[in-house]
């Protein structure tokens, strides 16, 4: 698992300025947007990312979370 992934052409990563948050790129990294906005008590802090086929799996604070939208929204995987 890492802190970047390449999914659907975008580079999508944690955050390095606020590891609640996830950021996504079209432009090879030169520029980056906040996809997601983070909640400390809903998802807790992104450790690392993982692309897992038709969804991206998540390390947290608060457990294994999955996304199947490009990581706009995280379900936690029980």
């Amino acid at each position: 698992m890492s802190l970047m992934i390449v999914k659907n052409g975008e580079l999508i990563r944690v955050s390095p300025k606020d590891s609640k948050n996830i950021e996504f790129s079209t432009n090879q990294g030169r520029s980056w947007l906040v996809r997601y906005h983070g909640s400390a008590s809903l998802t807790g802090c992104f450790v690392d990312l993982s692309d897992n086929g038709s969804e991206i799996l998540a390390q947290t604070s608060k457990g294994l979370f999955y996304s199947k939208t490009n990581g706009r929204n995280w379900f936690k995987r029980s």
